[in-house]
């Protein structure tokens, strides 16, 4: 009988795989502190400039004038923020029962060939660039859908919400989708075994178990329609200054829309001597409110979470 005893040494690994291993640490390692460096770096660029505006600006330009004119040196936060939730808001009135009505389904309803096909259709709507979207906004969604219901036929907050919700919807509909199909089965089979419909175990049962991703995934498109530029810099209706405007059908400058509009690719804006810093001024403002989203939306999602 030979002798099979292991040591210490036959376990060991080869001199040249832990020489591998710590090099492939090593690269791992400078790439997590390359990205962390980057995002320093953005955000100190964006504190710098914004902190140079709000120490030299008149503030009282900030607040309750006529509209957003950051080349005369007027820079009224209130036309830029009720302008995004304008937006904002009509995504989500689009988005959350289209999302939400198409995660239910390929879900629940769809049969495997169905959501094999549907499936990869959505991620195709997904990838559609947001210039594309833009044009559609204002070629189409504009003249058709807004003309038809009270607005005009040009760019308008209500055609440029319309083109972010639909943007926005893969997005509701992928994160709540997911978010169902991780209920476990043994829930649904519970409830059927009861008795209950399947529309009765969707609405009583799925959906209160998975509130917590849907909640995630409300709040992902909400920021993710705050940010938009490109659909809202076509189809807004407005250039790179703005009256103050609180109604849909009209034009107005969303916060991503301002600066897209006024940088025009260069840092020699003309105006102002705030002209440039105002844009990493509104740049700040819009980091802080999707932030505070997030925040809060982990906290409440961190609180309905159902462990199985």
């Amino acid at each position: 009988m030979s002798d099979t005893t292991l040591t210490v040494q036959d376990l060991a690994a080869p001199g040249g795989r832990r020489a591998r291993e710590v090099l492939v640490r090593v690269i791992v390692t400078l790439a997590a502190m390359v990205s962390v460096l980057i995002s320093v770096l953005i955000i100190w660029s964006l504190l710098r400039e914004a902190w140079t505006f709000m120490s030299e600006v008149d503030w009282a330009t900030t607040w309750g004038q006529i509209g957003w004119f950051p080349r005369r040196g007027i820079y009224d936060v209130p036309t830029l923020l009720v302008a995004t939730i304008i937006v904002t808001v009509v995504a989500m009135i689009v988005a959350t029962p289209l999302g939400l009505g198409a995660a239910i389904y390929l879900s629940e309803y769809a049969r495997p060939k169905a959501r094999k096909f549907l499936k990869p259709a959505l991620e195709i709507l997904a990838g559609i660039p947001s210039v594309v979207l833009g044009a559609f906004a204002i070629a189409f969604i504009a003249p058709n859908v807004v003309a038809n219901i009270g607005g005009d036929s040009g760019g308008s907050l209500l055609a440029a919400g319309i083109g972010v919700g639909i943007l926005t919807i893969p997005l509701v509909a992928s994160i709540s989708e997911d978010a169902m199909r991780s209920v476990p089965r043994e829930l649904r089979e519970a409830s059927s075994g009861l008795g209950a419909r399947k529309f009765t175990t969707v609405t009583r049962v799925v959906l209160p178990a998975a509130t917590s991703g849907l909640v995630a995934a409300f709040i992902v498109a909400t920021s993710r329609a705050i940010g938009e530029t490109m659909v809202v810099f076509l189809a807004g209706g407005a250039a790179d200054a703005a009256l103050f405007n609180a109604d849909p059908y009209e034009g107005g400058l969303t916060m991503t829309a301002a600066m897209a509009s006024l940088a025009s690719g260069t840092d020699q804006v003309v105006g102002e001597g705030l002209t440039f810093q105002s844009l990493f001024f509104v740049g700040l403002v819009l980091f802080v409110i999707t932030l505070l989203l997030n925040l809060l939306g982990n906290a409440f999602v961190a609180r309905v979470r159902e462990k199985y």
